[in-house]
């Protein structure tokens, strides 16, 4: 069971001009109190097949962490347009949000960001050097979540006892207390069942 979830990330300033920094308001539960900070990174991915190209744009430590939801503004750079690969500069790229305790990875949403020019000409018949001052970016609004199982170093807080176990269940009827049952016993003999 996770001691942190993640209810909502906003952001703040999308769509915006390429080179903006990111701004977004991150909202998210805690069940128990933390004795360490969540590390939270964001990571934009040019080109998927090659990790090396990944960015870390920033991260940020919050804490101490109460019990209850929790909200932080989070503020990134824009990606260095000269650790992206030309072919990889418009269209789709990922923006990687990731949340951390005590160095174990226990979430991660990640978002496309579409990237384009900012008028209908140079989109149709691009120039031949990209031209980073006249992109535009649009990120998705629907993040795909992977959430991993971690050590937390505190225990979620206990239920009553007394709302589980078999004395305080609801009793399971038999077959023979459901209504009806005579059709099945008038079955299983061979006797002829009237609908």
């Amino acid at each position: 069971m996770s001691i942190v979830t993640i209810r909502n990330v906003e952001f703040i300033n999308n769509p915006a001009r390429f080179s903006d920094v990111y701004r977004f308001r991150v909202t998210f539960e805690c069940i128990a109190p933390l004795k360490d900070d969540l590390e939270w990174k964001l990571i934009y991915v040019s080109s998927p097949g090659n990790e090396e190209l990944d960015q870390e744009l920033d991260d940020c430590l919050v804490g101490p962490v109460p019990v209850g939801v929790n909200s932080f503004e989070f503020e990134g750079s824009a990606p260095d347009p000269s650790k992206i690969p030309p072919e990889d500069v418009l269209g789709v790229a990922a923006l990687i949000l990731t949340g951390s305790y005590k160095e174990q990875e226990f979430v991660r949403v990640g978002y496309y960001q579409n990237t384009e020019y900012d008028n209908e000409e140079m989109k149709e018949t691009p120039p031949s050097k990209i031209m980073f001052d006249r992109l535009v970016r649009d990120i998705s609004t629907k993040p795909r979540v992977t959430r991993f199982q971690i050590k937390w170093d505190v225990a979620p807080p206990m239920r009553a006892l007394a709302a589980t176990g078999a004395a305080t269940s609801a009793p399971v009827p038999s077959a023979d207390d459901l209504e009806g049952s005579g059709d099945a016993e008038a079955k299983q003999n061979g006797d002829a069942m009237q609908l």
